[in-house]
C-alpha cells in the first residue's frame, strides 16, 4: 500500500494498492520533489471517471510503468472533487498547451508546482496518434534533466497564464436588459430543434441554459423558448441518458439523440434536473416534468443518501469491468422478468433482439406517449431484478456544494408539490450539513466516513446559503434566514478581495498555490461567483438592503460583456443578472403559517412560476426578524398577501384567487 492508504477520498483509495508510489497533494510530497530535484507527475481524476479507471488498469497497475514513474518522478494523486482549486489551475494549463482538457488529467510540474507539460488520457503504447505513456514519461524526464532551459522557457510562458489572476476587475457593462437579450441569442444559435438540447456530441444536459429558456418564456411569452425547455426535457427523459427504471440522469450522451449515455451518475446533474423539472411543472403543468423531478429526488433518497443524512457524490459507469452493465438488458432477460407484460413494455422501451448497445438494450422511449398500464409493476419488477446485480461503485464522500444544490431542489419541490416526505428529507439533509459541515459560519468542503476535511470553497459557502434560503421559504422559520445571513457575512469576509473587487474561489487563508483561482463561468455546476451573486441579491431583497444590491451590481457589470458574448457559459449567472436588471417579485404574507388562511395563500404562491420570487411569511413576531414583512400587517384579522416590486406593493389581498391574479401579472412583468 502506498501513501494514499491514509486518505479518506474514495478516488484516492482506489489507487492505494497501485505499485506506483503515490502521494496525496501536500507539503510532504512537494518537499520531496524539491529535495530530490525531481519533476512532479500530477494525476487528477475522480471516482466515477471511466477513463481514469482505464488508465489505472493499463498503466498505474503495471509494475513496469510504475517502476518508471517511481524512478523518475514524485507522483501525486488528486481527487478533483475534493480539490477543485487544483483542478482549475492545472486544467487551465493543460488546455492552453493542448487545446483540450478532460480526465484523467496528467500534468508534469516543476518542484515548485509550475506545469511544463500535460495531457489527459495516455494509452500504454502509441495508439491513434497519441504517444504511449511510457514514452511520455521518458521524454518528459529526459527534458527535465537534460534540457532544463527548454523547461524553464515553458514554465515562464505558463506563468503568464496566471500573471493577471489577481488584477482588479473592470466593468464591461453596464449590465442591461440588452445584455440578457444578446446572451439569449448566443444560446439560441445552438439549439438542436430535432433532438432537444444543444447541438453537438458528446451531448451534455446543460440544464442551466434550459433554465434561461424557461425564464425567457415567462418574461416575454416567447413560445419558442418554452419549446426549447419542454422539448429538451422530454427528449432527455425519453432517452437512454435518463435511467428509465431508477430515475436520474447519466452524465452525458455520446450521441446527439440522447440514446447512449456515459453511464456514470453525478449528484449535481440530478440536483439541477430535479429543480428544473419542478419549475417546468410549475410553469406549465407538464406531467412528465413532475414525474422526472420526483423520480430523480426519489433516486437520490434511495441510492445516494448516507446514514448521517448527506448525499453521496456519484455512481460509477462500470460494474463487473464493463461500462453500463448494471443498466442494460437483453431481450431474454426482460422476457424472463416481465412475463405476459413483456410485449407491451418492450415496444414502449424500444427493445429489439439485436439491442442498441453491444448486443444489449439501453431502455429508452422512442415514441413519446403515455406508458402502458403495466408500467408501474414492470418497473418495480425490473428494479428488483436489477438490484440483484453487481452494483456500480459509489463515491461515498459528501460534498457541501453538491449537497446544497440537491437540498435546494428538494426544498423547492417540497414547497411546490406539497410533499411532506420531501420536506422531511430536506430538513434531514439541511440539519446534517449545518451540524457537520459548517464551523462558525464557514462551510467545509467534504465529509467522508464521519470525517470532515478541507476548508470550503466559494461554491460551498454560497450554495449552502442559497439552500438555507430555500429552507426558509419552505419552513418559514427565520432561523434558516439567519443561517443564510451568517454564511453571506463569512463569504464576504473570506472570499471577497477588495483590491481586486471580485470573489475568489479559495478563501484568503487557504493554502498558497501558484495562483489564486477565480472561475466565473458556469460549467457542469454553477460557479462560486454566480452562486455568491445570487445569494447576495436574494438576501438584499429579504433585508431591503440597497447597499448590498449595489455591491453585487458591480460584480455583474464586470461580467456583462462576457455574458452577452458567451451566454451558454453563464447559465446560472444569467438568472442572477435577470434578478438584478428586472428586480425581484417580493411576496410578503402576514399571518401565522399554521393557520388555514395563511396556508391557502402559501399554496397559491406555490402554484405559480415566478422565477425571481422572494417569499416571506409570518406573524408580527417573525416581522421583527424579517424586514420584508415589516409594515405589512394582517387586515381585519385575516392572513394578508402583499405582492411588491422594489418594496412598493400592490393593494393587499386576502384570498387565493386575488393573489393568483397578482402573481400572474407579476411573473410576466418581472421574469
Amino acid at each position: 500500500m502506498n501513501s494514499l492508504a491514509r486518505s479518506t477520498s474514495p478516488y484516492l483509495l482506489q489507487h492505494a494498492a497501485n505499485p506506483v508510489d503515490w502521494h496525496p497533494w501536500g507539503p510532504e510530497a512537494l518537499a520531496r520533489a524539491r529535495a530530490e530535484d525531481k519533476p512532479i507527475l500530477l494525476s487528477i481524476g475522480y471516482a466515477a471517471c471511466h477513463w481514469c479507471h482505464v488508465m489505472a488498469h493499463e498503466s498505474f497497475e503495471s509494475e513496469a510503468v510504475a517502476a518508471l514513474m517511481n524512478e523518475r518522478f514524485v507522483n501525486i494523486k488528486v481527487d478533483r472533487e475534493e480539490r477543485p482549486d487544483l483542478d482549475a489551475i492545472y486544467m487551465t494549463a493543460v488546455q492552453a498547451m493542448t487545446g483540450q482538457g478532460g480526465w484523467p488529467m496528467t500534468v508534469f510540474l516543476t518542484p515548485d508546482g509550475v506545469p511544463f507539460y500535460g495531457g489527459t488520457y495516455f494509452p500504454p503504447e502509441d495508439r491513434h496518434g497519441i504517444p504511449g505513456f511510457p514514452r511520455v514519461l521518458r521524454s518528459v524526464s529526459d527534458a527535465y534533466r537534460e534540457r532544463r532551459g527548454d523547461v524553464d522557457a515553458t514554465t515562464a510562458r505558463v506563468r503568464e497564464l496566471y500573471a493577471h489572476a489577481a488584477d482588479p476587475a473592470h466593468t464591461t457593462g453596464p449590465l442591461t436588459a440588452a445584455t440578457l437579450d444578446r446572451a439569449w441569442a448566443t444560446i439560441a444559435e445552438r439549439i438542436d430543434w430535432t433532438h432537444g438540447g444543444f447541438t453537438g456530441a458528446p451531448k451534455f444536459p446543460q440544464i442551466m441554459a434550459l433554465d434561461v429558456a424557461l425564464r425567457r418564456w415567462r418574461r416575454f411569452d416567447d413560445e419558442h423558448a418554452l419549446d426549447v425547455a419542454t422539448h429538451s426535457l422530454h427528449a432527455m427523459a425519453r432517452g437512454g441518458i435518463y435511467d428509465q427504471l431508477g430515475g436520474g440522469l447519466h452524465r452525458y450522451a455520446v450521441d446527439d439523440a440522447w440514446l447512449v449515455p456515459h453511464f456514470e451518475k453525478m449528484l449535481y446533474d440530478n440536483a439541477l434536473l430535479a429543480r428544473f423539472g419542478t419549475h417546468l411543472w410549475q410553469a406549465t403543468g407538464d406531467a412528465l416534468a413532475r414525474r422526472i423531478a420526483g423520480e430523480t429526488i426519489d433516486w437520490a433518497a434511495r441510492e445516494m443518501l448516507s446514514p448521517e443524512g448527506g448525499f453521496y457524490s456519484s455512481l460509477d459507469a462500470d460494474s463487473e469491468g464493463h461500462e453500463g452493465r448494471f443498466y442494460v438488458w437483453t431481450e431474454a432477460e426482460l422476457d424472463a422478468v416481465l412475463g405476459a407484460d413483456a410485449p407491451a413494455l418492450k415496444a414502449y422501451w424500444g427493445v429489439t433482439p439485436a439491442g442498441n448497445f453491444e448486443g444489449a438494450n439501453i431502455l429508452h422511449v422512442p415514441v413519446e406517449g403515455a406508458p402502458p398500464d403495466a408500467f408501474p409493476r414492470a418497473r418495480a419488477a425490473l428494479l428488483a431484478a436489477r438490484d440483484r446485480r453487481v452494483r456500480p461503485g459509489r463515491d461515498e464522500k459528501v460534498l457541501t456544494s453538491w449537497n446544497a444544490l440537491m437540498l435546494r431542489a428538494i426544498a423547492e419541490a417540497a414547497r411546490i408539490f406539497g410533499r411532506t416526505g420531501y420536506a422531511a428529507l430536506a430538513r434531514r439533509n439541511a440539519e446534517f450539513l449545518f451540524t457537520h459541515l459548517v464551523r462558525d459560519g464557514r462551510a467545509m468542503r467534504v465529509r467522508t466516513n464521519s470525517v470532515t476535511a478541507i476548508g470550503g470553497f466559494l461554491d460551498d459557502q454560497a450554495a449552502l446559503g442559497l439552500a438555507a434560503l430555500a429552507m426558509y421559504e419552505l419552513t418559514l422559520d427565520p432561523d434558516w434566514l439567519d443561517r443564510a445571513r451568517l454564511l453571506a457575512v463569512r463569504m464576504n469576509e473570506w472570499f471577497w478581495d477588495e483590491p481586486a473587487k471580485a470573489f475568489f474561489d479559495t478563501a484568503r487563508d487557504a493554502e498558497p498555490l501558484i495562483t489564486r483561482p477565480r472561475e466565473v463561468t458556469d460549467n457542469a455546476v454553477p460557479s462560486g461567483t454566480s452562486l455568491a451573486v445570487e445569494l447576495l441579491l436574494r438576501l438584499a431583497e429579504f433585508d431591503m438592503d440597497d447597499a448590498l444590491r449595489r455591491r453585487v451590481g458591480w460584480v455583474l457589470d464586470t461580467l456583462a460583456e462576457p455574458m452577452a458574448r458567451y451566454g451558454a457559459a453563464f447559465g446560472h449567472l444569467l438568472g442572477a443578472a435577470e434578478l438584478a436588471v428586472h428586480g425581484a417579485v417580493e411576496i410578503a404574507i402576514a399571518g401565522d403559517p399554521a393557520r388555514d388562511d395563511t396556508r391557502e395563500l402559501l399554496a397559491e404562491t406555490a402554484r405559480h412560476y415566478v422565477p425571481n420570487m422572494v417569499l416571506a411569511a409570518g406573524d408580527a413576531t417573525a416581522a421583527a426578524r424579517v424586514p420584508l414583512l415589516r409594515d405589512r400587517p394582517m387586515i381585519a384579522g385575516r392572513a394578508t398577501a402583499y405582492v411588491c416590486r422594489d418594496y412598493a406593493c400592490d393593494a393587499p389581498v386576502m384570498d387565493a384567487a386575488g393573489l393568483g391574479g397578482r402573481l400572474r401579472r407579476a411573473a410576466a412583468g418581472a421574469g
